[in-house]
């Protein structure tokens, strides 16, 4: 059994283009039934606030199955400390043999959502979005714009927070790599102003309305991965033309979508999921004046991808 540090695992992370293919691969099995992924574990904390999520599955033919442990404590940062931290475990399907832990601090996790937000706008966004709306600030808001450029060339980008500081940070670290960043007094001009738009929060409260709704926007709502946490209002869900899931078991239970449900009645059991997008299955985006939306719980085989990916690439290297 080996235990990989995350400086041995970020070299393999470099070869972004892979890594897309790798997670792409993994929801289309998802969606096609080729993988077995259990409800989701989670504990969550009010004081001070966080969640821990236990994700765990395999996908038929594959070598490996994998339980991740990744938690979010969103006053961390406060006290000097990052507010991700996990590890996967990762063994072998055909013997069950521990074979490596995976002592990411979560960025695994962090990194497997950026690739899906990625995968989301090329399936769904029209192509060569003017400007990328990002709500929040945390390390999700930096690893979605890192994970979208590829994709969308796009380098203008509006930002908005609830706290000026951590606007003034991001603003300087995002445009330190290239891209140009405004702060948005609002979240009514940051809708205003962009055509793709990433939710990266965690909150509780719906942050974008069907109000915000324009022609042509595209949506992924990657914050709400509890039954708790929202971003969209339901009535966004309703005004769109194309709503897609990662999953729909996961999205009934938690997500903007299952908010939609319990409040609407809006029905997540007829929605495609990304997997069937990515595969041609379904369609995405009929019109460019089509509004779309993703909502992203985060799903098991992602981290089957990822953890096996940097197995793989470690294995070649070895």
């Amino acid at each position: 059994m080996r235990v990989v540090a995350l400086a041995e695992m970020l070299p393999a992370l470099a070869d972004g283009a892979g890594l897309m293919a790798a997670i792409e691969r993994a929801f289309i099995g998802y969606s096609a039934g080729k993988a077995v992924v259990p409800p989701v574990g989670e504990l969550t904390f009010e004081d001070p606030p966080g969640d821990v999520h236990i994700k765990y599955g395999y996908i038929r033919g594959q070598q490996h199955y994998v339980i991740k442990v990744a938690s979010s404590f969103y006053d961390n940062p406060r006290k000097g400390l990052p507010s991700s931290d996990g590890l996967m475990l990762v063994s072998r399907v055909d013997t069950g043999q521990l074979e490596a832990v995976l002592a990411d601090g979560g960025h695994l996790t962090n990194v497997r959502t950026a690739v899906a937000g990625a995968l989301a706008a090329r399936a769904l966004a029209n192509p060569h979005p003017r400007r990328i709306g990002i709500v929040g600030t945390g390390i999700q808001a930096r690893l979605q714009l890192r994970y979208h450029l590829p994709v969308t060339g796009c380098r203008d980008v509006v930002v908005w927070g609830r706290n000026a500081d951590a606007c003034a940070a991001y603003k300087a670290e995002m445009e330190a790599e290239g891209f140009t960043v405004a702060i948005a007094p609002d979240i009514d001009t940051l809708a205003s102003e962009c055509d793709l738009i990433v939710t990266t929060t965690p909150s509780t409260k719906a942050l974008l309305l069907a109000a915000h709704a324009r022609a042509g926007m595209h949506i992924t709502a990657v914050g709400a991965d509890t039954a708790e946490k929202r971003e969209l209002d339901p009535y966004l869900l309703l005004r769109a033309d194309q709503v897609i899931c990662d999953s729909r078991s996961q999205c009934a239970t938690r997500g903007d979508t299952a908010h939609a449900q319990r409040e609407l009645g809006f029905d997540v059991g007829q929605l495609p999921e990304l997997g069937d997008i990515l595969a041609g299955k379904a369609a995405g985006r009929r019109t460019p004046r089509d509004v779309t939306i993703c909502d992203l719980t985060g799903v098991a085989v992602q981290d089957v991808a990822i953890a096996s990916f940097v197995l793989e690439r470690l294995a070649r290297h070895a």
